[in-house]
């Protein structure tokens, strides 16, 4: 067994696998790495987005809620002011009939 390391570490070959292997492991080592130093450094920064988000969203649903309520304002004084119209034009023609003269 122990020829058999000694030759493959005295061929080419041998170089070649004992380098390959070694970049592999270096490459896993700084994969790993990389990972638990993006995670520790983001997942904070991710968590304060997520709760800008949510309160982003109740403040979108709370300007809704304002808007549906100012649109039923709308339509209220909109019919107030068709009735008001209305009675306006009641009046015009009402002064119109008393301005006429009577024969």
């Amino acid at each position: 067994m122990t020829q058999l390391f000694i030759l493959l570490a005295q061929s080419v070959t041998g170089a070649v696998i004992t380098i390959v292997a070694l970049l592999l492991i270096a490459a896993i080592i700084g994969y790993f790495t990389a990972w638990l130093y993006a995670k520790s450094v983001y997942t904070p920064i991710i968590k304060g987005l997520e709760t800008d988000r949510e309160n982003l969203n109740k403040e979108v649903e709370g300007l809704n809620d304002d808007i549906r309520k100012l649109n039923v304002k709308i339509e209220k004084l909109n019919e107030k002011a068709g009735k008001l119209e209305e009675e306006i034009a009641e009046k015009d023609k009402e002064i119109k009939r008393l301005k006429k003269p009577k024969k």
